[in-house]
């Protein structure tokens, strides 16, 4: 089982295939399991990476408090002893704002990033929206993680025909260390980049599922404030979108990151303008 040493944690990670380097970085809660699709479809044409954030899966996970900018700190020291980059970044939800920030605080790092169901911003505007976190803790303080993933299970995958994801998600999700996932969620609030979205100058795709929790306009707008950045809307699919719908999602990422391979090769080797 590869592990790496990273600022006081071990960090599990996976490697696959040869080529230009792929990261795929997880959301909150997930592990490398939930990108085996990518893993299998990537790796005949990328030299595909995917690791576990400290506090998840079969990394270590020590007392927090987390942040966006250690998970960013993390990542951008598994590139450099994996000798990735400057990489092609993959994030999901959280994951996704640890690619933007990376971007920021290590531009160096990444060739291009591909943002999913995901912002540059995790601030609680709303009497709801900070319900809904005072009610996530409370579901994991009272009964449990299962109870947790059956929750988010039901509002993810509602089609009868998709409750064997229903299940799996149930299962892993279930497998989380309350504590540590507590830690993760708190990283989440309060974090924002989003004053300095034009300072990412690598080609960048937003992708967003019709049905994700923020509604797509939102996508558009931060989009539209990046120098090369594209949005792709993929229809009848929820927040877990490489686990829903793999066959959509990796047929619109292989086309951005083809399209812009020979582009990359001319630039320099970074995010930087």
């Amino acid at each position: 089982m590869p592990r790496l040493q990273i600022r006081g944690a071990e960090l599990h990670y996976e490697s696959l295939g040869h080529g230009p380097p792929l990261l795929f970085i997880h959301g909150l809660g997930s592990s490398t399991r939930d990108w085996e699709a990518q893993l299998a479809y990537f790796s005949p044409r990328f030299h595909v990476v995917t690791f576990d954030l400290r506090g998840h899966g079969r990394s270590d996970k020590p007392p927090g408090p987390y942040s966006i900018a250690g998970f960013a700190a993390d990542t951008a020291e598994l590139i450099r002893w994996l000798s990735l980059g400057p990489t092609h970044v993959v994030g999901l939800s959280m994951g996704g704002m640890i690619a933007f920030q990376l971007a920021i605080s290590a531009p160096e790092l990444v060739q291009s990033l591909a943002i999913v169901n995901s912002g540059p911003e995790f601030i609680l505007r709303t009497l709801r929206a900070r319900l809904q976190i005072v009610q996530r803790k409370l579901i994991v303080r009272l009964l449990g993680m299962r109870q947790m993933g059956r929750v988010l299970g039901k509002r993810l995958f509602p089609k009868p025909e998709q409750a064997e994801l229903q299940r799996l998600f149930i299962d892993r999700w279930a497998e989380n260390d309350p504590r540590a996932y507590l830690d993760a969620l708190r990283a989440l609030i309060g974090w924002t980049v989003a004053d300095h979205l034009d300072a990412i100058h690598c080609p960048t795709l937003v992708i967003t599922s019709d049905q994700d929790y923020t509604p797509i306009a939102v996508k558009e707008t931060y989009a539209a404030r990046m120098p090369q950045a594209e949005l792709s809307i993929i229809r009848d699919a929820r927040h877990m979108l490489p686990l829903e719908r793999p066959d959509a999602f990796n047929q619109v990422l292989m086309e951005f990151l083809l399209k812009h391979r020979p582009l990359l090769r001319n630039l320099p080797e970074s995010c930087e303008g």
